[in-house]
């Protein structure tokens, strides 16, 4: 059994890079502070006890988050610790990510939760929001079609994509982004990342992607890793061919409102549950002064700035890149700082 000492404190985490078909990594190195560089493991998985889908993987922790300094996983910790980590919640129900693309991702869409249950016998979507934090020259997003289409003529266009890699692309509208755009990509909406973007996701804690083309970048997808087990004619009925059009930018757009203020901070809900009961986003922004963490459980990632977490006797030194989740048991939790720091804090389902 795991000690439930754990729970009283925020918990801190081993790296957690998952590997994925397209390239990307690169702007890590100014967001954690790492040496890394573009390769095929371009997302860190944020206080993770989801396992990712990859193909050929052996490894049943792949995706999942180790503890820092321990061997323990996480989803141990939430299995055997339920209460202290919860309160009365039986899951979290979040997945948190961070991800830098160099290359545009395939072009895709995720269930809702009545197909997942369907199709993957899964209480989960996978509905998720994106917080842009750093880009490269031409960053931008592809995000609704851009007229409407149908079933049969999307089908024929991911035909094509065997010999046009960018094919779909005119298809789409694609929106140029910058650093503190925020958005909401609802379950079944057709997207895609495009090159050059550095994005925080939280997301239903799901890797249900179905990515109907042949090709990213360089690499040729197989059946599996397009349709992940189901056939092409149910897999495309997880698009929803309605979010068409800058209707579907501007209902995906999401601005920043405070929320809460107090002495030298202030909360920004960036996705709020009247967005979706799935998850909720916010942000913290301190200058010289400190706050009481009052979300728990939550996942808290430092977004920009330096300073500290002190909780009981432990004061743990915190910067941008550093990232947290904390249990329902560590009440009493302050973020402080002599400076400035944001932190953005990741919420579970509405109950």
């Amino acid at each position: 059994m795991t000690d439930k000492k754990l729970c009283e404190y925020p918990l801190f985490f081993e790296k957690n890079r998952v590997g994925r078909v397209y390239t990307g990594g690169a702007l890590f190195a100014s967001f954690y502070g790492d040496d890394s560089t573009d390769g095929f493991q371009p997302e860190e998985w944020i206080a993770s006890s989801v396992r990712a889908i990859n193909k050929d993987s052996r490894d049943e922790h792949e995706g999942v988050s180790r503890i820092r300094g321990t061997d323990i996983w996480f989803d141990t910790l939430l299995k055997e610790n339920t209460r202290e980590m919860l309160g009365d919640r039986e899951t979290f129900g979040v997945l948190t990510k961070t991800l830098d693309s160099a290359i545009r991702l395939p072009i895709q869409a995720h269930p809702d939760k009545a197909f997942s249950r369907r199709c993957f016998s899964s209480d989960y979507g996978k509905a998720e929001a994106w917080l842009v934090l750093a880009t490269r020259p031409g960053a931008c997003i592809y995000f609704g079609f851009k007229d409407g289409i149908t079933k049969q003529r999307f089908s024929d266009l991911v035909e094509e994509s065997r010999e046009d890699k960018n094919v779909m692309e005119p298809y789409l509208n694609r929106v140029e982004v910058k650093p503190g755009d925020v958005f909401f990509v609802p379950a079944k909406m057709v997207h895609a990342i495009g090159a050059g973007c550095l994005i925080l996701e939280v997301q239903e804690p799901t890797d249900f992607t179905i990515q109907p083309e042949y090709f990213c970048g360089d690499y040729e997808l197989n059946e599996q890793e397009m349709y992940i087990g189901l056939d092409k004619e149910t897999a495309l009925d997880v698009f929803d061919y309605s979010y068409c059009g800058e209707k579907t930018v501007a209902m995906g757009r999401k601005q920043p409102k405070i929320t809460k203020r107090g002495e030298g901070y202030t909360y920004e809900t960036l996705i709020g549950y009247d967005d979706t009961p799935c998850f909720s986003l916010g942000r913290y922004n301190l200058t010289a002064s400190d706050v009481l963490l009052e979300h728990t459980p939550a996942v808290y990632v430092v977004t920009d700035g330096t300073g500290e977490v002190r909780c009981g006797e432990q004061v743990i030194p915190v910067h941008k890149g550093d990232y947290f989740f904390l249990p329902y048991a560590a009440q009493n939790t302050v973020l402080k700082t002599a400076s400035y720091i944001q932190a953005a804090v990741c919420l579970p389902p509405r109950k």
